[in-house]
């Protein structure tokens, strides 16, 4: 029986092959995230208009575009969504999100732009030091900010 599948398998080439994969395989969509931190050490927080209310607070975020590279989201992210450049860094985390969802993760810099929030969007954007962050601000992202909390 394997050798007939993989016969067939060798017969089809690549498009049918590819299709049948595609068909056969989970999609992914993929949040990017950018911990935007100043020369000072301060993190960049937006409120975001499209949250819930009591997790509102968070990390510039958004969807990567189909073939984007992850570091590229980040950069088009802050811009769109508070007109600052950066540059990013390494990658904080890469794990398995909310049903088919990829959660990508970058430290970066802020190196330049005007403060420049979208409405749509954003409500409001603050610098904020890591001892001083605000309520309302996504777990997941406060790890990201902080590092992991070890078990006690």
């Amino acid at each position: 029986m394997r050798q007939l599948v993989a016969r067939t398998w060798r017969a089809l080439h690549g498009p049918l092959q590819w299709r049948l994969l595609w068909v056969a395989n989970a999609k992914f969509m993929v949040g990017v995230t950018g911990v935007v931190r100043d020369e000072d050490g301060r993190v960049l927080l937006l409120r975001h208009r499209l949250w819930p209310e009591d997790r509102c607070w968070g990390l510039p975020t958004g969807f990567a575009l189909k073939g984007e590279e992850f570091t590229r989201t980040v950069v088009r992210e802050v811009r769109e969504e508070t007109g600052l450049d950066v540059r990013c860094g390494p990658l904080v985390r890469l794990r398995s999100g909310y049903r088919l969802r990829l959660e990508v993760a970058y430290e970066a810099v802020c190196v330049g732009g005007t403060l420049r929030l979208d409405p749509m969007e954003i409500l409001e954007a603050r610098w904020c030091t890591p001892d001083a962050l605000p309520a309302g601000l996504q777990p997941s992202h406060r790890e990201l900010i902080l590092g992991p909390v070890s078990p006690a």
